[in-house]
């Protein structure tokens, strides 16, 4: 990445719906990279590689871009226009929030005991 690319990224708030959390992501990295990065949890971990759907959301508010392929065992053309995509495979071009939908779902709404 150049100079000129990083000086460009900008952060943005990242809302995990589930549980209100937030965490400021790069617009230059991936939704799930940005979580990752600062130690944060919400959206489960997986492969990170778009092939394994662990971390599959849907993006219920704001814009964001895609940056890398995703299965289409995972991810259909009907996912995409309804918003539903990997968070390892896009990364937000705003605020954005994003409901957690992949396989580990249940991880991030069961209440702790």
């Amino acid at each position: 990445m150049t100079d000129v690319q990083l000086a460009a990224a900008q952060n943005v708030v990242v809302t995990i719906a589930e549980t209100g959390e937030t965490y400021r992501c790069r617009t230059d990295e991936s939704l799930l990279t940005g979580m990752y990065r600062l130690g944060k949890r919400g959206i489960p971990v997986g492969c990170r590689g778009g092939g394994c759907s662990v971390c599959k959301v849907q993006i219920t508010a704001g814009a964001y871009a895609q940056m890398r392929p995703m299965s289409r065992e995972y991810v259909s053309d009907d996912d995409l226009a309804q918003g539903r995509v990997l968070a390892c495979c896009v990364r937000p071009l705003e605020e954005v929030t994003v409901a957690v939908i992949g396989k580990l779902n249940k991880c991030v709404t069961r209440s702790g005991t």
